[in-house]
């Protein structure tokens, strides 16, 4: 257990990829590694959600990926439900985890195999159908 107002081995390490990830926007590298994310699947369990918060010990509400739900209204008193898991800006793609072969916690826990992680030249071959997104944290 941390001591109080000590960050935790996780989340020191999202601090350091993310330290890692903006020296490297400003030299002017490309991000390598990224989220595909395949709306048409998920269920909306928030698995992903919950699986980030408890991997970084974040704070009641916070999350490197939040899940939203959308209600359509459609004719005939007819709803449309669609689930979109999308990364918020704490999101640095489990770099503790990822350092160490494994893979990010939302794609981990994730019940629908709905999310992918990866080299971006690889996940890009594999856009080949609506409803796919490819997320990359920001450089």
């Amino acid at each position: 257990m941390s001591e109080p107002g000590r960050m935790s081995d996780a989340q020191e390490g999202a601090e350091e990829q993310s330290q890692e990830a903006t020296s490297r926007g400003r030299a002017g590298r490309v991000p390598q590694y990224g989220l595909l994310i395949d709306y048409e699947y998920c269920t909306g369990c928030y698995a992903c959600q919950v699986a980030c918060a408890q991997e970084h010990q974040w704070p009641a509400g916070l999350s490197g990926i939040r899940v939203h739900e959308v209600v359509q209204n459609l004719p005939n008193d007819r709803a449309y439900l669609t689930y979109l898991p999308f990364p918020t800006e704490l999101c640095v793609l489990c770099a503790a985890r990822t350092r160490k072969g494994l893979l990010p916690a939302c794609v981990q826990h994730c019940l629908a195999a709905c999310m992918k992680y990866g080299r971006l030249e690889d996940l890009v071959k594999e856009m080949s159908k609506p409803r796919l997104v490819l997320w990359v944290p920001r450089a």
